[in-house]
């Protein structure tokens, strides 16, 4: 992947789309996908699709039990119990995965948390970061043995706008210096495009490819350790939390993206590449507002992603990649 590559595509699809357009016809009978947060918000919806189109879905959880009454009624859809903030707990639901599975074709990376209080997790990692991108990474790299297998796999990554706030802080990623909730919410986004990219450079000679995304402006169970007036105050809600924020979509709708990027024929033979409302995301420039979309040029850097790769296989101890690693 180019600079030049991160343009749109002219997809079929739109920020109005939802999962049932962007999987209208889609036979997906014999795919097995893994979605993380796959039982409440965009997770749930991007589930439900799936799992509605043919796939058998592993929904890793933090809570089992709670996971299990979202999922009742959604056929074919195996839970496991699996904490990202516990790298742990991390490998044992990678192991679990492995002893059941032979192969992987979609990892779908949703879950998440935002603006947190400040929390510490590991040996002194910054709780946004360690959540956000070193669960999702450790999992990708204990899986990726069954991605490689499938012939042709994609892990799709959830970032977000919020990428925009901060390039990853070399100097001071885990706040060691003072803590601020939102630039360590959009570092932890921003890792999670680089992290996208330095994975689909390492992967497309094993057919794995790797897409990271916006979803939108959506509210779901994310703005959780958010207060009622923050929202009030941001915009997002009326006083009653109803949602009166310009441009915010509904789940189905946020769900969209992602579902494109799991299964559109349009990116097939592409990777490493930043993605919004149903279509390659444009590079950002600069002047322009927050709000205006596309990605900055720092979270699409080859020399950031490869630099981020290898400070996170030394933080978490994860093993490299290739078809060697599987157990």
């Amino acid at each position: 992947m180019t600079i030049t590559d991160q343009q749109p595509l002219g997809s079929p699809f739109s920020a109005g789309s939802t999962t049932e357009d962007v999987l209208a016809g889609l036979d997906l009978s014999g795919v097995t996908a893994v979605v993380t947060g796959g039982s409440s918000g965009l997770g749930l919806e991007t589930t439900r699709g799936l799992a509605a189109a043919g796939a058998r879905v592993v929904v890793p959880a933090r809570r089992p039990e709670s996971a299990r009454a979202a999922l009742q009624e959604t056929e074919r859809c195996e839970i496991i119990p699996m904490d990202l903030a516990d790298l742990g707990s991390v490998r044992a639901a990678a192991a679990q995965i492995r002893e059941s599975v032979d192969r992987l074709h979609l990892l779908m990376a949703v879950a998440g948390v935002m603006a947190t209080p400040e929390r510490r997790l590991g040996p002194g990692w910054e709780g946004q970061l360690a959540t956000n991108h070193f669960g999702h990474f450790v999992l990708a790299c204990e899986l990726y043995p069954l991605l490689a297998a499938a012939g042709g796999a994609r892990v799709v990554v959830y970032s977000s706008a919020a990428h925009g706030l901060t390039d990853f802080r070399w100097h001071d990623a885990h706040f060691r210096t003072g803590y601020d909730k939102w630039l360590a919410y959009g570092q932890s986004k921003t890792a999670n495009v680089l992290f996208a990219v330095q994975l689909d450079a390492l992967g497309r000679d094993d057919g794995v490819r790797a897409f990271a995304l916006h979803p939108g402006k959506i509210i779901t169970g994310l703005q959780r350790e958010m207060t009622l007036q923050e929202q009030v105050e941001r915009g997002w809600v009326d006083e009653r939390g109803k949602v009166i924020g310009a441009d915010f979509m509904s789940p189905s709708q946020g769900a969209a993206t992602g579902l494109w990027a799991a299964t559109s024929p349009l990116l097939d033979d592409r990777g490493g590449l930043y993605l919004e409302d149903c279509d390659v995301a444009r590079v950002f420039s600069p002047g322009e507002s927050f709000g205006d979309g596309g990605v900055h040029e720092y979270a699409l850097a080859p020399e950031g992603a490869a630099r981020l790769w290898e400070a996170s296989v030394t933080a978490t101890g994860a093993a490299p990649l290739g078809r060697s690693t599987a157990r």
